[in-house]
């Protein structure tokens, strides 16, 4: 497997599957989960109302993942995934990690072979940056899967310096 880390929107990513940093909700919210659920318009929503009707009364727990459309997106389809809000009093490492497997576990039931992440749960779920690039970069590494490319899609300068910094110690520079 192939890690690419780029700056952009994911939004614009040419891939098979982009990854949604979603809320439990699954029904839109801010950052990334809004960007998608904008630019990828109401048949993504439609979809995420139907699993909430069915699968996810209670919505999407934490560290799983559940494919949609991609809608008006270039990716055929989202991946929704639930990242951990960050506590210094509790490690949820493992659930952020958990996001990863589940998100490439979906790829390969979907057989995507180039999949998008954000930088999941760094945005209003406070994850330090540094530390969930780590994690992100060592779940990746550590996933049997058959997805090609994953590439992460870093909104700005901090989050791309911070991926390349843990993706040269997690893969060796």
């Amino acid at each position: 497997m192939r890690v690419t880390l780029v700056r952009g929107d994911i939004t614009e990513q040419d891939v098979d599957a982009v990854v949604n940093a979603a809320n439990s909700s699954l029904l839109g919210g801010g950052g990334v989960d809004g960007a998608i659920h904008r630019r990828g318009g109401p048949a993504i929503l439609q979809e995420c109302r139907l699993l909430r009707a069915s699968r996810y009364p209670g919505g999407l727990p934490t560290g799983q993942a559940v494919a949609t459309t991609g809608g008006e997106l270039p990716a055929r389809w989202v991946i929704h995934t639930v990242g951990p809000t960050y506590s210094a009093a509790a490690d949820r490492s493992g659930l952020l990690a958990s996001c990863f497997r589940e998100s490439l576990r979906v790829a390969d039931e979907l057989a995507a072979e180039v999949i998008a992440f954000p930088a999941i749960s760094t945005g209003v779920y406070r994850y330090p940056l540094d530390e969930a690039a780590r994690i992100a970069l060592r779940a990746v590494r550590d996933a049997e899967t058959d997805v090609v490319e994953v590439r992460f899609v870093l909104f700005d300068a901090k989050s791309l310096a911070a991926f390349e910094a843990a993706h040269d110690e997690v893969f060796g520079a």
